[in-house]
């Protein structure tokens, strides 16, 4: 069984601990907090020993676990994770992985110097069945004519933003915004549908803090758009849809992938999506993990996280050149 060892003591690690514990591939036995009286109230509720720790080197040398869950403010990602590295530990990384294309080249040199080692961006809709099923889908289709994808949720940090306080999501300090969170979901669609583009844009409505509290992304295609609506600061139910000749694939959500229909010329519906098998959306990923982690010497596994580094590297691409066009920059990409 794999030892896991958590960074980050919000709702998506406990999410997370529940997701890989259920697959029955994990056992939680470590926890990083920044005060040792935090991680023990997080950890209480897991009735299994647990060690704790407050100091990130001591967590990353002494910590008896296999394999890293990073759950941090974005901007520490590349940081954890390059310690993790070092360290002898497996990585899964909350998206995004890193806050720049400097970062992640660093990332991947270093990977590549320690090949042993299995680096995960947890993109979790990714290894979902619906996702694999659109994406076949879209192979069958004689025409694309690109998409419209929206993503919009109300933070629960926003009511303190507009306090007047600054949370991390809301901080150009910690690579926040709209765009690096929930837009990180679109983008990976989008590379996985339809490839790279050929020119992207990103037209954001900034807030005090120069961060994108929302926006609007056009990748373009050499035949068609995608447009990507994304959003920290209201909540949308529009569906996203996808554009064949006169077939129209149609997602109630373009992050969630719970519901995917194709609706034909004539108006006809037909539902092409599969029910999840577990509640907890982070299960599916959970299970690719700890299927490629229990035997890290396969050839196939090793080409497996290559591939999905691969798409990382294309991501977090694109994410910048967004940024890039609309004029944000984080203190991160100062930092080299």
């Amino acid at each position: 069984m794999l030892k896991l060892g958590v960074i980050g003591t919000n709702w998506i690690t406990d999410q997370f601990i529940l997701a890989a514990e259920a697959t029955g591939e994990f056992h939680l036995t470590s926890i990083y907090s920044r005060k040792i009286s935090t991680a023990q109230a997080f950890g209480s509720k897991y009735l299994t020993p647990i060690e704790y720790f407050d100091d990130l080197d001591r967590f990353f040398n002494e910590g008896k676990f296999d394999v890293v869950y990073i759950a941090s403010p974005n901007s520490l990602h590349y940081e954890q994770s390059v310690q993790a590295i070092k360290a002898g530990k497996h990585v899964i990384v909350e998206k995004p992985a890193c806050s720049n294309p400097t970062e992640m080249k660093h990332l991947v040199k270093l990977l590549r110097q320690n090949s042993e080692i299995f680096y995960f961006e947890a993109a979790r809709h990714i290894h979902s069945k619906n996702f694999a099923l659109i994406k076949q889908k879209l192979k069958d289709l004689k025409v694309k004519q690109g998409a419209n994808l929206t993503y919009k949720k109300y933070s629960s940090r926003y009511a303190e933003f507009l306090a007047g306080a600054e949370p991390n999501i809301f901080s150009l300090d910690f690579s926040g915004g709209a765009l690096q969170d929930l837009g990180v979901y679109l983008v990976y669609d989008a590379l996985s549908w339809f490839g790279f583009p050929g020119e992207v844009n990103y037209y954001p409505v900034k807030l005090r803090s120069g961060i994108d509290g929302s926006g609007t992304a056009i990748l373009s295609y050499e035949d068609f758009e995608v447009v990507l609506n994304i959003g920290k600061t209201a909540n949308s139910y529009l569906p996203g849809e996808i554009y064949g000749e006169k077939e129209t694939l149609l997602l109630d959500n373009a992050a969630e992938l719970k519901k995917v229909e194709l609706v034909d010329g004539a108006g006809n519906v037909t539902i092409l999506s599969v029910e999840p098998e577990e509640q907890n959306p982070m299960i599916a990923e959970a299970k690719a993990f700890a299927k490629l982690l229990r035997d890290p010497g396969s050839l196939e596994n090793k080409q497996i996280q290559q591939d999905w580094l691969a798409l990382a590297v294309e991501v977090n691409q694109v994410l910048y050149e967004l940024r890039k066009s609309a004029q944000i920059v984080f203190k991160a990409d100062r930092e080299f």
